[in-house]
């Protein structure tokens, strides 16, 4: 987790109280107070700046100085103070401020030993300036250095203005000259020289680099002070260092006393620390006119930051260096999408090659992330294994630079080497590190920019193309020793088109710990502070939403009491509210383990070369439930292995276990820092082990912004393989880290050390957490939402369910909550809704049970007439009850403490009577038209009504026990009761189609003259319609053109099928699906209903006389059962069928079989009497083999010969005659049969042939009719279905067909009109076939359609009687 803004090295003073000379930069200075701050005003020595007593040029916040006397007067100064003032003034700038002050003290006192003590101070400050003046070293400047040349211009500035802005080109040697420079002007003596420095690294490589060219030892007059290490003297007079340690010293010195000379390194980075630098000097110069500030940038943007420290009229001076030396050709190599096989790493490779010939020096190559430096270094590795078999082919040496490498790694760039080197490195090394040895640059053109999204909240770290100036600065890193080439893997419109600079990093990070700083130091509004670019109002959003996160900011935006203690920590906000939050939970020891940790690089590491070695050695400090808790594990080990080993063997230690020392070194001094700073907090740490549960509560404290939950349902619709997602704060959705211990277990909730964005949003250092944590520790930022407020029965209250979420993510997604102390109206509304007027309580009040059945008794009739005005609504009812019910009654336990009271006052308070039940419309409901029950074929079936639109049994519901369904008809069903028929004949009429429903209007009027005309009498419902409209109006409605399945639900039966106790069984408006679904159970229960006459296993008749029907009261409902042989295949069964029509087909296929099953087969005789030829013509056959066939043609002339017999018998004598009659004559019977077919299965052939040969497209539709009409001539089982006396008739229909074929491409318009006639009559025939059982009339329609199509087709072949659509619409009417 990146520290942002500090990077402490000592902790901060605690005691933070502005000295009272009020010489503080709190507020900007006033208007007369700011004149030119770089001017000569301020040059001069470095006592010029301060103002003498009594000068009218007293600065703004000085107070003056010594008591006065009473009237007015000033008190006089004696000559040895007036002394002892002068010597001060040559004192350093801190000094001067000391003993000033001690001076101001003692003032008018007559206490001589005071004036001695400040006189020894004195004299010992005079010995400082004496040393420090001694310890200037001779100064000489490298001629070489462009910077050298300008030395005098660059001095006369820096002595006539207060602030100077140096640009030169990386290179120009302005990081190394400038503090000579200044020590040529006599600065760095009366206070140091700092010099601030973006890099740690860079702070001691340049302090080194100073030293050495001054010749004197690093920590005298040369020194650097960065994290951890601190190599100053009280003799130093120029000290490098970061500019996160001159930040944390700004809290202690607020003026900077210590310090005469500010220089400001590498500024054109507009690092968010230098950025915030800047803008705290410009504030404070005016109130340090002896203060000279230097800022040393590339050649970008120094108009800008000399317009920041100058006035409206004069800006800062700007000093122009030139650095390169050496000409540096750009070529531009772009990686383009018409080559799919020139990728950056290939690119980069044939770049390496075509430099290697330009001749010697080494190559950088810039790159955007460790990935893509490890991609190019195996890739240029394989090629130099390539290259090494190749005789006098040079050796390169690949070798990395980026910021996670090991500190041996990454010195190795800045050793001495033979040969030629390739480094690959990230843009660390754009600016601050200078590689030896570089003649040649390749760049990429992308960078990893840190960059904060306001809408996920978190800090991304998304490759983008770098900006036009970082790309000059890379190509600055060639040309320094001798010409240079750099190559771009894009091209130059791609360069042109880019943005000129970088965005400062205050404009892309989350400022969190800015405001903080801020607010502690009572710097006042951002808004006001005087940064060269502002930030942008959401990134100070965005801090301040994380300040409040933390409880540092309440909700004025004030600093609270918690957020002056995190302020006191010299640690990113998030880790200083988990020391806090630890303080509370006695875990402080470890908590203070882990987030100096998460300060700092991570001191595992994983070298490219060693990965799974590094693994291994890292396996044994893993946590399967936390990440975290590794860190603890790491640091007891590593403690106990300090302890058992000299320093040397624990530097061997972690070298071979692959822990970086050095960072190590770090954690455990960033470990005893924080032990210091919580020391004097009053912070006391835990002796004993605190439990995991505690440690997660504290550092969650500072993570609430960064938990997530696992996206299960993402998982299961995708079944995505690979990391769960997991939704995160503001709609994020993250994946734990590979590296991570809980990648592969993931938990349900999780909380990150840190969200980070490159391929995709990944989530680090991870622990499981509980939600009950978060809604606990952030009840001042969880968003509560309560839904579904509903009275609950058994609770006799209303219940409603609370969300409970953080910045989005679900904390409790669903909880039961009682919502009368949320809502009390609500619930006392709905408590009267629902317990009351809808009477769903559980109560013993008989005024509750009274009303309950009074509403039951007339709420029925308005369900039989499908009317609401019947019975008065219910808020008549509400009414009622909320005028006689307090407002203080939500639940049923308020009422019934109410209520104990008031009935033994009111008794009939609550209670209903009938008149105000029901309306004047209840006398419009009689019995003859919503009847109790349905009278049809002998049964009385039970019907009840509902009128709850959209519900599965609205409408009338009709009872039938299963025993009698098979004797339902739904025909008469489908009239529905009187007073719904007239709604139920108007829907059928509207539904028709506009053609036809234009013929009907007003279609009200014409139902009700239809329904005068036909009644349930006439026959099935559409059937009679139909007719009744051809009589009455002309209108032929085919059948197809009924939208059967658009009527309202209530206009259609609903059916429930109850067993012997009245249970339901099924339900449905289909009788006829329930008819099927239900077969063998209604046969079953009309068996159980009907005992001993099923038998099954016949083979002959040994049953006596079979009754043809058989009847039964059952339950109250007249049962008719009709036995019936039934045809099992290998024997022969007694059923009871259900209807007549079932007992007549049955009872054929039955007698057939068992009258076949007592005579022998025909086969032998018919085979015998076969020729060879008909035996081969009939083996190709529908029925799938010649015995099939056989068998077929054996059941047709069966059925013949029974029917000529008279049909089935009922009794063993009359089955007797049919058989023998059915023995005497089947055998030249099937052979004739056979003969017939034959002829039938060879005419079937040549038409199907010539069907298939036929390839006209235009034909398509006629074609495809002929097929169904063929399929439905010649199949499995055709013959026996078709019957002895159709047999003859099929070759004529054959024939039919064959001489459409011949006449069908001539005449193919007449032929589609006439097949759309049979096919609309076929679909009426197909309606009356799926309504009824089978019957001779519904054979015989079949037949006539036929026939009618040797009519429209072949007429010439003629019919055996007259035949037209209007006939077969008469025969399908007369059904």
């Amino acid at each position: 987790m990146p520290i942002l803004v500090r990077e402490m090295d000592t902790p901060p003073a605690t005691d933070r109280t502005v000295p009272a000379g009020g010489d503080s930069p709190l507020s900007a200075p006033p208007s007369d107070s700011t004149a030119a701050p770089h001017g000569s005003a301020a040059a001069g020595s470095p006592g010029e700046g301060s103002v003498p007593r009594g000068s009218s040029g007293r600065g703004r916040g000085q107070r003056r100085r010594g008591p006065r006397r009473p009237g007015g007067a000033a008190t006089p100064v004696r000559p040895a103070e007036r002394e002892l003032r002068e010597r001060v003034a040559a004192l350093s700038v801190l000094d001067r401020y000391r003993l000033g002050r001690r001076l101001d003290q003692v003032r008018g006192t007559a206490d001589a030993a005071q004036l001695d003590r400040v006189a020894e101070q004195v004299t010992a400050g005079e010995q400082r300036i004496a040393n420090r003046r001694a310890a200037v070293p001779a100064v000489t400047y490298p001629p070489e250095l462009p910077v050298s040349e300008h030395r005098e211009q660059i001095a006369a500035a820096i002595r006539d203005h207060q602030v100077v802005i140096v640009a030169g080109e990386t290179g120009s040697g302005k990081t190394t000259q400038i503090p000579k420079i200044c020590l040529e002007l006599g600065r760095g003596i009366h206070g140091t020289i700092g010099h601030t420095q973006p890099r740690r690294i860079a702070a001691r490589t340049v302090a080194e680099r100073i030293a050495e060219e001054l010749a004197t030892p690093l920590g005298g007059a040369v020194g650097y002070q960065v994290r951890f290490t601190d190599q100053v003297g009280p003799n130093t007079l120029v000290k490098l260092m970061t500019d996160g340690i001159l930040l944390a010293e700004i809290q202690r010195d607020r003026m900077l006393r210590r310090y005469d000379t500010i220089i400001i390194d590498e500024a054109h980075e507009r690092s968010l620390n230098i950025d915030f630098l800047l803008g705290y000097l410009k504030r404070l110069l005016p109130r340090r006119p002896d203060l000279k500030v230097i800022i040393t940038s590339a050649t970008i943007e120094t108009e800008r930051f000399a317009r920041h420290f100058g006035t409206a009229d004069e800006p800062a001076p700007v000093i122009e260096v030139s650095g390169r030396t050496y000409p540096v050709e750009v070529r531009y190599r772009p990686i383009t999408a018409d080559d799919p096989d020139r990728d950056q790493v290939s690119a980069i490779g044939a770049a390496v090659d075509e430099l290697r010939a330009e001749g010697g020096g080494d190559i950088l190559v810039f790159l955007s992330g460790e990935r893509e430096i490890r991609d190019a270094a195996d890739a240029l590795a394989k090629r130099e294994q390539q290259r090494g078999s190749r005789p006098g082919s040079e050796t390169l040496e690949i070798l990395p630079l980026y910021a996670r490498l090991s500190s041996a790694e990454q010195h190795r760039v800045f050793q001495p080497h033979r040969g030629r080197r390739v480094v690959l490195a990230t843009n660390v090394a754009e600016t601050s590190l200078t590689v030896p040895g570089i003649r040649y640059v390749i760049d990429t053109g992308t960078a990893r920019i840190s960059r904060y999204s306001h809408r996920l909240k978190v800090q991304r770290l998304p490759i983008e193309p770098v900006s036009q100036a970082s790309a000059n600065q890379r190509m600055g890193r060639c040309g320094r020793t001798s010409d240079g080439i750099c190559i771009r893997l894009y091209d130059s419109d791609d360069f042109l088109s880019r943005p000129e600079y970088t965005d400062p990093e205050i404009l892309r990070t989350n400022l969190a710990s800015v405001l903080l700083q801020m607010a502690a130091a009572r710097l006042g509004d951002i808004a006001d502070f005087p940064f060269i670019d502002p930030p942008d109002s959401r990134q100070v959003r965005a801090g301040v939403q994380l300040l409040e996160e933390l409880s540092a900011l309440d909700a004025a935006g004030e600093l609270t009491k918690l957020g002056r203690r995190i302020a006191e920590l010299p640690i990113d906000p998030r880790l200083a509210r988990m020391i806090l939050e630890a303080d509370a939970n006695d875990c402080v020891r470890e908590i203070l383990v882990i987030t100096a940790a998460l300060s700092i690089q991570d001191p595992r590491e994983r070298p490219a070369d060693a990965q799974q070695q590094a693994s291994q050695a890292h396996a044994r400090f893993v946590d399967k439930e936390s990440d975290f808790l590794a860190y603890l594990r790491l640091w007891k080990y590593l403690r106990d292995k300090q302890k058992e080993l000299s320093g040397n063997q624990f530097r061997k230690l972690c070298r071979s276990e692959y822990l970086n020392y050095l960072r190590v070194r770090e954690w455990q001094d960033l470990h005893s820092q924080l032990r210091q700073v919580i020391r004097g907090m009053g912070i006391n740490r835990n002796t004993l082990d605190a439990p995991a549960d505690r440690v997660h509560t504290a550092l969650l404290s500072g993570l609430l912004s960064h938990i997530g939950l696992k996206d299960t349902e993402r998982k299961k619709q995708q079944k995505a393989r690979g990391s769960v997602e997991y939704l995160g704060a503001r709609g994020a959705k993250f994946a734990i880290f590979p590296g991570s211990a809980l990648a592969r277990k993931q938990p349900q909730f999780v909380m990150a050390a840190e969200l980070v964005e490159t391929s995709r949003l990944w989530a680090r250092v991870v622990a499981g957490i509980d939600p009950s944590t978060v809604e606990a520790l952030a009840a001042h930022l969880v968003k509560r939402t309560y839904s579904e407020p509903h009275w609950e029965k058994r609770q006799a209250a209303v219940v409603g369910y609370e969300k409970v979420t953080l910045y989005g993510v679900p904390i409790v997604p669903r909880r039961k909550v009682n919502y009368g102390r949320i809502d009390p109206e609500i619930a006392r509304d709905l408590f009267i809704r629902h317990a009351l007027v809808d009477g769903d309580w559980e109560t013993h009040h008989q005024f509750f049970s009274d009303n309950q059945r009074l509403r039951s008794d007339v709420e029925d009739l308005e369900n039989r007439s499908r009317r609401r005005d019947i019975v008065v609504d219910d808020d008549t009812l509400y009414e009622f009850y909320d005028a006689r019910i307090p407002a203080e009654v939500v639940s049923g336990r308020h009422f019934d403490a109410w209520w104990k009271k008031t009935r033994r006052e009111q008794p009939e308070l609550l209670t209903f009577t009938p008149d105000m039940l029901v309306t004047d419309a209840a006398g419009a409901v009689s019995p003859e038209q919503y009847p109790d029950e349905w009278h049809s074929d002998g049964l009385r079936l039970p019907l009840s009504y509902a009128f709850e639109p959209g519900t599965a049994d609205d409408g009338v519901t009709v009872h039938v026990p299963l025993a009698v369904l098979g004797q339902v008809r739904g025909e008469q069903l489908d009239w529905q009761v009187p007073g719904l028929r007239e709604e139920l004949v108007t829907a059928l009429l509207k539904g028709l189609p506009k053609q036809l429903r234009r013929n009907l209007v007003p279609v009200p009027d014409t139902a009700r003259a239809l329904l005068a005309r036909i009644s349930p009498a006439d026959g099935p419902l559409l059937t009679a319609i139909e007719r009744g409209l051809r009589d009455l109006l002309g209108v032929h409605v085919p059948r197809d053109a009924w939208q059967l399945d658009a009527l309202p639900a209530h206009l259609r039966p609903h059916y429930v099928v109850e067993d012997g106790a009245g249970d339901p069984i099924a339900t449905g408006r289909d009788l006829g699906a329930l008819k099927d679904q239900l077969a063998e159970q209604a046969r079953t229960a009309l068996t159980a209903s009907v005992r001993g006459i099923e038998r099954s296993g016949l083979t002959d008749w040994t049953i006596g006389e079979l009754p043809q029907l058989y009847e039964q009261s059952v339950g109250g409902q007249h049962v008719r059962a009709y036995p019936t042989l039934h045809d099992d295949g290998d024997s022969v069964s007694v059923r009871l069928a259900e209807s007549v029509a079932a007992q007549r087909d049955q009872m054929w296929r039955g007698t057939r079989r068992l009258i076949l099953l007592s005579i022998p087969s025909p086969a032998k005789y018919v085979l015998a009497n076969l020729s060879n030829t008909s035996k081969l013509a009939l083996s190709t056959n529908p029925d799938g083999s010649v015995p099939a066939l056989l068998a077929d043609c054996t059941d047709c002339a069966a059925d013949k010969l029974i029917a000529d017999a008279g049909g089935p018998a009922y009794d063993e004598e009359g089955f007797g005659r049919l058989r023998d009659a059915v023995r005497a004559h089947l055998n030249p019977m099937v052979l004739g049969a056979l003969t017939a077919v034959e002829k039938i299965l060879a005419a079937h052939r040549r038409v199907l042939a010539r069907v298939s040969n036929t390839n006209n497209v235009l034909l398509v539709a006629a074609l495809a009719d002929i097929k169904q009409q063929l399929a439905g001539l010649v199949h499995a089982g055709f013959v026996a279905e078709t019957g002895w006396q159709r047999l003859a008739d099929l070759p004529r229909y054959l024939s039919a067909v064959d001489k459409r074929l011949d006449r069908l491409p001539a005449k193919p318009q007449r032929d589609r009109e006439q097949m759309t006639r049979v096919r609309e009559l076929a679909a009426e025939y197909e309606d009356a076939r799926a309504q009824r059982p089978p019957s001779a009339e519904l054979t015989a329609i079949r037949w006539m359609l036929e026939e009618l199509r040797v009519s429209y087709f072949a007429q010439s072949l003629g019919t055996p009687y007259p035949i037209s659509d209007r006939r077969i619409e008469r025969a399908l009417d007369a059904l």
